[in-house]
């Protein structure tokens, strides 16, 4: 099975293009493509946006780190961005056939290769956080590089994930972790003063009371006043709403945006988006766009006859005589159709007359259920390798002594993905129940179907979970899991 990783390492050097081609040169690694690169003189900062799969990607990632622990003193080092490493943080995000727990394995991976090959101290980040303040890059990264310095051997607080309690003297100190797609977007504006983009960039961000699942800061760039945004997800909180919040608090001010950017790479549905919001167009859906109709029908996804040319490849592999897939993907595709149904029911009313009072709440179950959507999708496969991954381990301590704990991790993650199945199929149940009294009567049968399929899914996921959960001897990660299992679902 292929599995495809993005990875998009920040490194500490925007100026100097030498520096950044021999970081570049050194994370080139086979099965790793690079698809972008940026560099910001102004806040003297690269952004690398690499894909691969999950073993090499893992690998071009840390000697990415390691290349810019060589060439990077952040003792010299100036710009307006914040940083405490010479590699300065390093996310992994799940494309495709592999899930964010999966990538929150692969940041623990790097962050100990890291220090065993670097002696560069790591801090996890997001869903890879060892603690909840951890999730913010914010919180880890407060006092950047001096500050981390002064702190890291006698705040407790300020202590590494990986590695002793001081920071690597020239190389600082690197975060890592697994996220979702993130979109760099700035805005700038028609004056040179700076403290107008920190006004606005107070209000927009959600930590001081602004729109959800966005980060900002104001800088000075290129002679204008720049916000700086991070939109943790776009589908939550599309990049128009943002743009739209901006111009008007710009506004209040006198100065208005003059353009924006994006550093790095947009997914090709933040942009469709963003065309739904300002063109207006009513039951707008991605399948209208020429160019994505060609894709499905040339993938086989819409074959021309019915759908059943989309659906069999898969009921046939369950058929078939091999353990993998099985009962687990079966559960995240249920999970997965009853999220497509709810949100067939819950597009198709939105934008109508007799429904208009629901738009926000009809536009805010859209947006969720299209993650889980996706994030079951991905579970599909996710599933069937895990179980390929527990034989091997197996297999392996048959052949080596001492491999229960191989087998112990193995089953681990073989548990946590049909258990993030049953709680994503838990919450398409409740968000189904939502959708009855505000979509369209003449759909209900479709929210009962979708509804099934939910309760199919966890019932089939947790299933999956205590079998697996009899085998682990690791008694506080068992007990964990049962706890999730009674508070989640």
């Amino acid at each position: 099975m292929s599995t495809l990783v993005e990875c998009v390492p920040n490194f500490s050097e925007g100026r100097d293009k030498a520096k950044v081609d021999a970081i570049i040169e050194a994370m080139k690694v086979e099965g790793v493509y690079l698809l972008d690169r940026e560099m910001d003189a102004d806040h003297n900062r690269c952004v690398i946006t690499l894909a691969g799969n999950r073993e090499a990607i893992a690998e071009a990632a840390i000697r990415g780190v390691g290349k810019a622990a060589e060439l990077i003193d952040l003792t010299k080092h100036q710009g307006a961005h914040p940083r405490m490493g010479a590699a300065d943080v390093v996310p992994f995000i799940p494309i495709e056939g592999v899930s964010l727990e999966d990538c929150v394995q692969i940041a623990r991976h790097v962050g100990r290769e890291v220090w065993s090959r670097y002696r560069i101290p790591i801090y996890f980040y997001e869903a890879a956080a060892s603690t909840p303040e951890r999730q913010n890059l914010e919180n880890i990264r407060r006092g950047q590089f001096e500050g981390i310095r002064a702190e890291i051997e006698s705040n407790p607080s300020r202590k590494p994930d990986i590695g002793e309690q001081k920071v690597h003297p020239t190389a600082g100190a690197t975060v890592v972790g697994a996220r979702k797609v993130l979109i760099a977007y700035n805005v700038f504006l028609n004056t040179t003063d700076v403290e107008i983009a920190k006004k606005i960039a107070k209000a927009v961000r959600f930590s001081s009371g602004g729109l959800r699942y966005v980060k900002g800061a104001g800088f000075p760039v290129r002679g204008q006043a720049q916000v700086s945004m991070n939109l943790t997800d776009f589908e939550q909180t599309p990049i128009a709403r943002v743009f739209e919040f901006v111009k008007r608090e710009a506004a209040r001010y006198g100065v208005m945006p003059t353009s924006s950017e994006i550093v790095g790479l947009i997914p090709k549905k933040a942009l469709e988006d963003a065309a739904e919001w300002f063109l207006q167009v009513e039951n707008f859906d991605a399948s209208l766009i020429l160019e994505n109709r060609l894709s499905a029908v040339m993938s086989g996804r819409m074959a021309i006859g019915g759908l059943r040319a989309g659906v069999e490849p898969f009921i046939e592999q369950l058929a078939a005589p091999t353990s993998a897939p099985g009962g687990g993907s079966a559960a995240a595709a249920a999970a997965a159709m009853a999220a497509g149904l709810a949100t067939m029911v819950a597009t198709m009313s939105r934008g109508k007359k007799a429904y208009v009072q629901y738009e926000s709440q009809l536009s805010e179950a859209i947006a969720r259920l299209n993650v889980l959507r996706e994030d079951l999708k991905a579970a599909i496969e996710a599933d069937a390798e895990a179980f390929n991954v527990v034989m091997k381990a197996y297999k392996t301590a048959k052949e080596s002594p001492g491999g229960q704990e191989g087998i112990d991790g193995a089953l681990k993650q073989a548990t946590l993905i049909p258990m993030g199945v049953a709680e994503r199929a838990s919450e398409i149940g409740r968000i189904v129940e939502q959708l009855r009294p505000i979509t369209n009567p003449n759909m209900a049968s479709d929210l009962t179907v979708s509804k099934a399929l939910a309760e199919a899914s966890v019932t089939g996921a947790l299933a999956n979970v205590e079998i697996n959960l009899g085998s682990i001897a690791d008694e506080e990660f068992v007990a964990n899991v049962k706890t999730r299992i009674g508070t989640r679902t």
